[in-house]
């Protein structure tokens, strides 16, 4: 029987675990068997960078980690390796950088994931993968807002530009 200071250990290990997951926007879960240290070296280097936590876990710790929670789904897929990466602000930080990495790879995969603390399938995953990085996103939306202003403030200049020209400005319908 363990001894009551590895049993405290594993509780906090568990605990830990849990608040990743609770604290996390995303997470993926992969099966990392077969990768060499320098591959495994820049990946966690890529994924630091982003923003995103990534370790090994042990299937049991993480299993007793979701119990009774809606990720309890994900227990279906702890077997074998396991490496979980979590992010708490970027939703497709880790599904990107994840997703390109196992294409590269013959062993490296991806088992399962969440998102907004609900079980998504590889389907989803890949999506995910797919999107552009957050701040493009937003870039992205700030110039979709930011087109029929810019339509606007041409059209009103173009109006005073004329209007300074000695034509009359249209009337206001």
């Amino acid at each position: 029987m363990p001894s009551q200071s590895v049993l405290e250990m594993k509780q906090q290990q568990v605990a830990d675990i849990k608040a990743k997951v609770e604290n996390s926007v995303a997470g993926v879960l992969v099966d990392y068997k077969g990768i060499s240290v320098a591959d495994d070296t820049k990946l966690r280097k890529e994924l630091r960078e982003a923003g995103v936590h990534y370790e090994v876990v042990k299937n049991t710790l993480l299993h007793k980690a979701i119990e009774g929670t809606d990720l309890a789904a994900m227990d279906e897929f702890l077997s074998g390796t396991t490496a979980l990466a979590t992010s708490a602000d970027d939703h497709v930080a880790a599904a990107r950088i994840l997703s390109k990495f196992a294409e590269k790879s013959e062993t490296f995969s991806i088992k399962t994931g969440f998102l907004d603390g609900k079980v998504i399938d590889l389907a989803t995953i890949d999506n995910l993968a797919k999107l552009p990085p957050r701040d493009i996103l937003l870039a992205t939306v700030c110039n979709a807002f930011n087109a029929p202003i810019s339509a606007f403030a041409r059209v009103i200049q173009a109006i005073v530009d004329k209007s300074e020209g000695g034509a009359e400005a249209p009337a206001a319908e």
